[in-house]
């Protein structure tokens, strides 16, 4: 099960904001959170609130599909920001010029997946009679390396 939250248009440039959502990408919800909780950039401010949102959508898509979720156990699956529209505005230069100003803005999308618990597959007879053939096949290398070689005379 996944959910995503997207928030578009916000007020900073995607280049500052793609330092911090790669902090988060792939982690853990609550160390997700952690992390932008105690970030000093602007912009965890923002991917914090993208975040949240995302956890909330997954829980309220539980509760349509009357499915247990524990939010501790949602992963970070995908997180991106790309570059929103652009704000162009002038200053006042010299001599009645005008120079302009880019305000640039960005949208981020996160999704959150539950991690899907894997069993550990057991392991197989032929699995173990390889390794055991390698592990002799490797200790007949190294008696082979320990034993000096005659040296060639002239």
């Amino acid at each position: 099960m996944e959910a995503r939250a997207i928030q578009t248009a916000v007020r900073q440039s995607a280049r500052k904001m793609r330092l911090v959502i790669d902090q988060i990408r792939g982690r853990a919800v609550p160390e997700a959170d952690a992390i932008l909780r105690f970030s000093k950039k602007t912009a965890a401010v923002q991917i914090r609130k993208v975040l949240k949102s995302a956890v909330a959508n997954a829980e309220r898509s539980a509760e349509r599909q009357n499915e247990r979720l524990d939010v501790d156990t949602l992963r970070v699956r995908y997180a991106v920001v790309n570059e929103g529209p652009t704000l162009k505005r002038f200053t006042m230069a010299a001599m009645g010029r005008g120079t302009p100003i880019k305000k640039r803005t960005s949208h981020v999308e996160i999704r959150v997946g539950a991690d899907a618990v894997k069993p550990k597959p057991a392991p197989t007879p032929k699995k173990e009679a390889a390794k055991a053939k390698g592990k002799a096949a490797e200790a007949k290398v190294v008696e082979r390396a320990a034993k000096p070689r005659a040296k060639k005379g002239k």
